[in-house]
């Protein structure tokens, strides 16, 4: 059960953080492996969520650490999901590509900017619930998602001039 409710938003964090389908998805089965023995650690059954996060966060700070061989080859990408609603084509076209360089801009963001970008638009975390996750300062988290900004507006911008 905790992993049909929980699995899909790990994953996808745990893919945006790490680049790498494979790794993501070790990461996510790590943190459920953890979970089950640490259960007993968990002190508030409401926070469910939020801890199992942090455990994987953890998790794909571990994978990120550590070198792999699976680095000198290249990554399946996952697959985008479709948005209900009828664009047209080259509408979903250009909103595909829009969204496939955005997202291969922040995975050449740093990792700890990766992060916060990830956590705070993706998972739509605040500033105080990122720094509790990550058990830092507020105030570090908001000059990461500051930086975090500008890099990926650089990374944006520098795609754009390729453009033909």
């Amino acid at each position: 059960m905790l992993m049909d409710a929980h699995g899909d938003r790990l994953l996808r964090t745990a893919y945006l953080l790490l680049k790498d389908l494979q790794a993501a998805e070790e990461a996510v089965q790590d943190t459920f492996v953890q979970a089950y023995r640490k259960i007993g650690q968990l002190e508030d059954p409401a926070k469910l969520g939020s801890w199992l996060l942090r455990i994987a966060l953890n998790r794909c700070r571990m994978k990120q650490r550590t070198w792999s061989w699976r680095h000198i080859f290249p990554s399946p990408r996952m697959e985008l999901d479709a948005e209900p609603g009828d664009p047209g084509p080259e509408e979903s076209l250009l909103l595909e590509l829009r969204g496939v360089q955005v997202h291969e801009a922040i995975g050449r963001l740093d990792y700890k900017y990766r992060e916060v970008i990830t956590l705070f638009y993706y998972q739509e975390l605040s500033v105080a619930e990122i720094a509790e996750q990550l058990q830092t300062n507020e105030n570090t988290i908001k000059a990461r998602l500051a930086r975090g900004r500008r890099l990926l507006k650089a990374e944006l911008e520098a795609d754009e001039e390729g453009w033909p």
